[in-house]
C-alpha cells in the first residue's frame, strides 16, 4: 500500500518515478494510450502498465477509458499543472545535451489549412526567416492535424474550429468573415440589388463552385442570411479555396469565401460581392498548442509574431 498525505498526494515514503510522470504527462497530451506511445517510442501495452502503476501508487484514477482515446480526471489536471513545467524543463535540458550545450532551436512545425497559410501566414512569417528561425510547413484538416500536434508531430496548429477537450491550449487567432462573391460578368447577369431583394431566388441559374460535394460554407451561408437550405449540386467542386476563387474570377459561377482569401480580388473587382448582410456569418480560427511551456523558444516567436499579424488579415 503506498504512503500518502491526507489530501491524498504522494507522501514523501512513496517518491514518484520519474518516467512513470513522463508516460502520464503523454497521455495527458496525447489524449490516447496509442499516441503516447508513438510519442515515446514505446508499446501500448508498456504505457498502459505504466498509468496502472502510478494510478496504484497514487491510490486514485487519472483517465476515464473511452472507445476514441481516454479523457483525464480532474486529479489528473490538477498532476498535470504540477509536473508539466519541470518535466518540460528537465528535457529541455537533455534534449540539448547538457547545460553546456549550444544548439540552435529545432525547426518550428506550424500545421494548418492550406489556404491560410499561403494566403496570409507565410507572408507574417518571412521576417522571422532573418532571426534564424526554421519551419516546417504542415496542411490538412482540422480534426487531423489537431490528433498530430497531441501525439507531437507539430508544435502549432491553426484550427477551424474550437479543439475539444482539456488536452490542448488555444487562443482565438482570427474572425473570417464569409462573403458571396462572383466574377463581374455573373454579377451582371444576376443583376445589381437583386440578391438584397429576391435572396437566393436571385442565384438559382447561376452555377455554384464549392469546397466539396457536400457545400459546407456555401450551406452555412444560405441558413445563417438567407434562413433557408441550400438545394442543388455544385457545378464544379475544388478541395482548395484557392482553386475555387481561381475558377470564380474566370467566370465559372459564385461561390461563398472567406474575405481575407480574396481581399486582392475584390480590390481588384476580378470579383465582387454579391450582398452585403449586417449580420454576415463569421468563423473563429484559433491557434492551438500542447500544454506546457515550449523548449523551444522560436515556438514562441512565431505564436506571437501570428498572433500580432493576424488581427490585420
Amino acid at each position: 500500500m503506498s504512503h500518502r498525505d491526507t489530501d491524498g498526494r504522494p507522501g514523501s515514503a512513496a517518491p514518484l518515478d520519474l518516467s512513470l510522470l513522463r508516460t502520464f504527462l503523454a497521455v495527458h497530451r496525447a489524449g490516447s494510450f496509442t499516441a503516447a506511445a508513438r510519442l515515446l517510442g514505446v508499446s501500448q501495452p508498456t504505457v498502459t502498465a505504466q498509468i496502472r502503476t502510478l494510478e496504484a501508487q497514487l491510490g486514485r484514477e487519472l483517465f476515464e477509458r473511452r472507445s476514441r482515446g481516454v479523457v483525464p480526471t480532474p486529479v489528473a489536471d490538477q498532476l498535470a499543472g504540477r509536473v508539466a513545467a519541470p518535466l518540460d524543463a528537465l528535457a529541455a535540458v537533455a534534449d540539448r545535451g547538457g547545460l553546456g550545450a549550444d544548439r540552435p532551436p529545432e525547426p518550428v512545425h506550424l500545421a494548418g489549412p492550406a489556404e491560410v497559410l499561403c494566403a496570409r501566414v507565410l507572408a507574417a512569417l518571412a521576417p522571422l526567416v532573418e532571426q534564424g528561425v526554421r519551419l516546417r510547413i504542415g496542411t490538412g484538416l482540422t480534426d487531423d492535424l489537431l490528433a498530430a500536434l497531441r501525439a507531437g508531430r507539430h508544435d502549432l496548429v491553426i484550427a477551424t474550429s474550437r479543439p475539444r477537450g482539456r488536452t490542448l491550449n488555444w487562443v482565438p487567432l482570427m474572425d473570417e468573415e464569409f462573403v458571396l462573391v462572383a466574377a463581374p460578368v455573373w454579377a451582371e447577369r444576376i443583376g445589381p440589388d437583386r440578391v438584397a431583394a429576391e435572396g437566393p431566388a436571385a442565384l438559382h441559374a447561376a452555377p455554384l463552385v464549392t469546397y466539396a460535394e457536400d457545400l459546407p460554407i456555401a450551406r452555412r451561408y444560405w441558413r445563417h442570411v438567407f434562413g433557408t437550405r441550400l438545394t442543388g449540386q455544385a457545378a464544379i467542386t475544388v478541395p482548395d479555396l484557392r482553386g475555387v476563387l481561381a475558377a470564380v474570377a474566370a467566370g465559372a459561377g459564385i461561390t461563398v469565401l472567406p474575405r481575407c482569401l480574396c481581399l486582392d480580388e475584390l480590390a481588384s473587382r476580378a470579383v465582387v460581392p454579391l450582398l452585403s448582410p449586417e449580420d454576415p456569418p463569421i468563423n473563429t480560427t484559433y491557434l492551438t498548442q500542447r500544454p506546457g511551456v515550449p523548449d523551444n523558444p522560436h515556438v514562441l516567436l512565431v505564436r506571437e509574431r501570428l498572433l500580432q499579424a493576424a488581427p490585420t488579415w
